[in-house]
């Protein structure tokens, strides 16, 4: 029995494959067409594809272009070519703004350029157009089912450029320019009060004010001495348990003990 599966599924598998063939050599593009709708519904995209860009260009503005170019696109996006998929779906819910398929084709576009965005360290470029291509689709849909995921991509693309904001700021701190630190650290807070990464830099602030004041020449101690423990005072306002508290402690310990020599 088992024997007879096997010989079957081998079968249907050289016919499916013959047929493929035939319809890559065949010049009847109504035929490329149903072969390749078939592989598409068999979710077989990539030789799907191979019959549909032979035929694009010549099913533009036939009845059955809408459905063409539906599957064109979703078989590139199936098989993440994501600039190619961009691309396709974009150039569809341009082409047909009545579809039934035009705002997932909207969605999945700007969904195609967060698929390209790079580790945090790399080009932000695609992050950015990312971000602007969901924008466009939050406000062009904004009852969308497609809603609630369109906003965590937002969300998980801007903590990925905050990511990348906070390491370049916090680069200060590891070379140890803490003036350039401080300064960079206080404008990253600035520019994104509400990141994850906020407890993260007002932390490293402090420590780099502490660690400019512990390092000072006497004339210019006190004052640093007196900024460390307000980088100290903020950091624990922000979160009274953070999770840094035990250094920060320690570190306003030696910050109020310093402190003591300039009121004798």
């Amino acid at each position: 029995m088992r024997k007879i599966i096997y010989l079957f599924i081998v079968l249907v598998s050289f016919a499916s494959c013959s047929e493929f063939e035939k319809a890559m050599k065949s010049e009847d593009v109504g035929v490329k067409y149903e072969v390749g709708k078939k592989l598409y519904d068999a979710k077989k995209y990539s030789k799907a594809i191979r019959l549909f860009e032979q035929i694009a260009p010549s099913y533009k503005g036939k009845p059955q272009a809408e459905k063409l170019f539906y599957m064109f696109s979703q078989s590139y996006y199936k098989t993440q070519q994501y600039h190619l998929a961009a691309y396709q779906f974009e150039s569809f819910a341009s082409l047909y703004p009545k579809s039934e398929f035009r705002e997932e084709a909207y969605f999945l576009s700007a969904k195609c350029f967060s698929q390209l965005s790079p580790r945090y360290s790399l080009d932000q470029v695609d992050t950015d157009k990312a971000i602007s291509k969901l924008q466009e689709f939050i406000d062009l849909y904004p009852n969308s089912t497609y809603l609630p995921e369109a906003n965590q991509l937002v969300k998980e693309l801007k903590t990925k450029l905050e990511k990348k904001a906070f390491e370049i700021a916090k680069q200060y701190h590891t070379i140890s320019d803490f003036k350039a630190a401080i300064i960079a650290l206080d404008a990253f807070v600035a520019d994104y009060p509400g990141t994850p990464f906020k407890e993260d830099a007002m932390y490293y602030k402090l420590d780099a004010a502490y660690q400019l004041a512990i390092n000072s020449v006497p004339a210019k101690m006190e004052e640093r001495l007196q900024n460390a423990k307000a980088a100290y005072a903020s950091l624990v306002k922000f979160k009274s348990e953070t999770k840094y508290k035990k250094t920060a402690d320690n570190m306003l310990a030696h910050i109020d003990k310093e402190l003591q020599k300039f009121s004798k």
